[in-house]
């Protein structure tokens, strides 16, 4: 029998994991989560997808507090109304209540969900899958309409389905009232995990910039 650890995947492991969170980790930043314990005052609400590999925290190296995070099959977004649910929720409270300054939606490399949107044979046998990947249907005809196929067509549909869920954000009420306000910043991402960098949709022009290009054109302004 092999040595346990605390990077052990079982059920013992992650459990020794929480033990060595409370004895060794929390200690050290006791005096945040003591600030936590009174309540939360998170700045952006970030929406991605629930791959394994995306870990929000570690990507934009924020403490506890600062991220309302929302994931989901395919960082997905569905418009107002059409299927009313946890993500609505979310953004409802997160923009409603606690007034969170900006919801960035970011995409990801090697996307499953993207994927089965490509490859619909593929999720046959997953009706529910089928049926949520349905709120990113005009991502893959716009990916079909211009004719791409592969690699190329897998990494188009990451980026449309980023642009489609921040159209279907744009439709919630919420949003509406804090985007006539100017109290809310929208903004779309996608995350490489090959290569952990992160490419920003530029709104101005609607292309996916580097990431030293976003900060400078948001420097500049």
């Amino acid at each position: 029998m092999s040595q346990e650890t605390p990077s052990d995947d079982s059920l013992i492991g992650l459990l020794k994991g929480v033990e060595d969170f409370s004895q060794n980790v929390f200690p050290e930043t006791q005096e945040l989560f003591s600030e936590l314990a009174e309540g939360q005052s998170p700045h952006t609400l970030f929406i991605t997808c629930a791959d394994s590999r995306v870990v929000p925290e570690m990507i934009t190296q924020t403490q506890p507090g600062e991220l309302f995070v929302c994931r989901n099959i395919g960082n997905i977004v569905p418009g107002y109304g059409e299927m009313l649910g946890g993500v609505s929720a979310v953004v409802e409270f997160a923009v409603a209540v606690l007034r969170v300054r900006q919801v960035v939606i970011c995409g990801h490399s090697d996307c499953g969900a993207m994927k089965g949107l490509l490859n619909p044979e593929s999720t046959k046998d997953l009706p529910t899958v089928t049926a949520w990947l349905r709120n990113a249907e005009a991502a893959k005809s716009a990916v079909f309409a211009r004719k791409l196929e592969g690699a190329d067509a897998m990494a188009a549909v990451i980026q449309e389905n980023v642009r489609l869920q921040l159209a279907h954000l744009r439709t919630h009420p919420a949003v509406a009232a804090a985007r006539a306000n100017n109290a809310i910043t929208l903004q779309g991402w996608v995350y490489d995990i090959g290569n952990g960098t992160v490419s920003v949709l530029d709104q101005a022009s609607d292309r996916f910039v580097a990431l030293a290009e976003a900060i400078g054109r948001k420097n500049a302004g």
